[in-house]
């Protein structure tokens, strides 16, 4: 890649980390996870800046490739095999308020399915049109509203059973 290209890119991706990040945060609900898929996502992207660098849709390109990058992360065999449900020694050192939303809204999220929670973070997370959520996702206007629409239902039914446990 040439300077004025490189130069390009590292100024894009020091406007964006932080904004990829959440994103990235609100898929999988693990800060470090968060970061390693903001990485992956913008070392894919550092691949094709030199053709994408232009385009006016660069930001919805970008998404699309976190997002791929965290579904690749799902379907990894050794990702099924973990269990993260088990108590740690300590507490962890959190990063409170950084995502913007309650941490039980983002426990909750972390219960829906992963197109579903997709479509509601890119919907209203990250606040995109439907439009541009269908690019991210790859499908069509009206799956994006369908499974935002179940995304809400199951977000308020976990929410409520974890109410009525309270």
């Amino acid at each position: 890649m040439r300077g004025e290209e490189d130069a390009s890119f590292r100024e894009f991706a020091r406007a964006r980390t932080i904004a990829l990040r959440r994103t990235a945060y609100l898929l999988c609900g693990d800060w470090h996870l968060a970061e390693d898929l903001t990485q992956n996502a913008l070392i894919k992207l550092y691949g094709v800046w030199p053709r994408m660098q232009r385009s006016e849709r660069i930001d919805n390109y970008t998404r699309r490739v976190l997002l791929r990058c965290w579904l690749d992360e799902q379907r990894r065999p050794w990702r099924r095999r973990e269990r993260r449900d088990g108590v740690l020694p300590e507490a962890p050192a959190s990063e409170p308020g950084e995502s913007g939303l309650s941490d039980v809204l983002v426990r909750a999220l972390g219960k829906i399915p992963p197109r579903q929670r997709a479509a509601v973070v890119l919907r209203f997370c990250a606040d995109l049109p439907v439009a541009d959520v269908a690019t991210a996702l790859g499908c069509s206007e009206g799956t994006v509203k369908s499974q935002t629409a179940r995304g809400l239902d199951a977000l308020r039914a976990v929410i409520e059973r974890w109410e009525a446990v309270a």
